[in-house]
């Protein structure tokens, strides 16, 4: 995989474990990024805390669940995929969060097959992006990615405390973000040291793979003054939670083709879904298709008296 480069955004990811974060001191340190950890059989003392926190000093946060040993099947992993969303609801929901949403998998007490591990991975990464409407991303160690087959679709977050980059593994060749710090051991911080102000005790550090700018040019808000204008990835190919019912029904009824749910809509495709609810009314209020001409002969000379108003 490639080398830590000169100019790449750096970050943060934080627990309960770091007690009272004094989040303008991380921010004005020239952290630009925390990942946050969520959940892992429950919310994390200091989650809802830290999101606040770390967002009002205008850091690019992001949200992680970290896989239990006790989660042993795939039934158990969309379940604790639904305890990760539960506290990203609890927190604003995922348009709060710019960072992919992360599965932490790394221990296998339990020994586990890796056909298992990655079952067990495959279901939770679904689920949650099933939930989120956004594509996750698989966080790791060296020694344990080895246990993963076929699942490079998802951007990797690798841990590796050495300035040595990792060696491609398990079909990755890239990383997106790389943890080459527990705050004790491993790399340091661009200016040296791995003490970050406003953090009392040791904290991993993490580095982009790009520059402040990409970073929010790839995750965060654009830089126009603008408030709200995201720039979010999610999988347009995957409908969001809160609207897959709705999409179901308006795919049945004909108003769309059902690909493709999540992407912006054409004036041509809203021309279309306009004309068919238009003669589904017309169907609908004349009672025979034989009056359909008729009515909308009748509709047509009202639209253009509408229009010449």
């Amino acid at each position: 995989m490639q080398n830590r480069v000169k100019g790449n955004a750096q970050g943060i990811d934080v627990s309960h474990y770091q007690g009272v974060i004094n989040w303008s001191a991380v921010a004005a340190a020239g952290i630009s990024f925390a990942f946050i950890k969520a959940t892992q059989n429950r919310m994390d003392a200091r989650f809802l805390e830290n999101v606040k926190g770390a967002k009002a000093a205008g850091l690019l946060i992001g949200a992680y669940h970290y896989v239990d040993d006790s989660v042993t099947t795939p039934d158990k992993a969309r379940a604790s995929a639904q305890v990760f969303y539960n506290a990203i609801k609890a927190a604003g929901g995922p348009e709060v969060f710019d960072l992919p949403f992360v599965m932490d998998y790394e221990s296998n007490k339990n020994k586990l097959t890796a056909t298992t591990i990655t079952a067990v991975a495959k279901a939770f990464l679904t689920e949650i992006q099933k939930l989120t409407g956004t594509k996750p991303m698989l966080y790791t160690y060296p020694s344990f990615i080895g246990h993963f087959s076929g699942l490079t679709d998802y951007p990797l977050w690798i841990a590796r405390y050495h300035t040595v980059a990792p060696a491609d593994a398990s079909g990755w060749k890239r990383w997106e973000f790389w943890q080459y710090s527990d705050g004790t051991f491993g790399g340091v911080l661009p200016g040296g040291g791995r003490k970050v102000p406003g953090i009392s005790g040791p904290v991993d550090l993490n580095e982009f793979d790009g520059t402040v700018d990409e970073l929010r040019r790839r995750y965060g808000t654009k830089q126009s003054g603008k408030d709200g204008e995201k720039m979010s990835e999610r999988d347009i190919n995957q409908a969001s939670s809160w609207a897959a019912a709705a999409w179901e029904e308006a795919t049945t009824n004909g108003y769309f083709d059902g690909s493709r749910p999540g992407a912006p809509v054409t004036r041509e495709e809203m021309a279309i879904v306009v004309n068919r609810l238009r003669r589904n009314f017309l169907a609908l209020i004349g009672g025979n298709t034989d009056r359909i001409v008729e009515l909308e002969r009748q509709l047509t000379e009202i639209e253009k008296k509408i229009e010449k108003k």
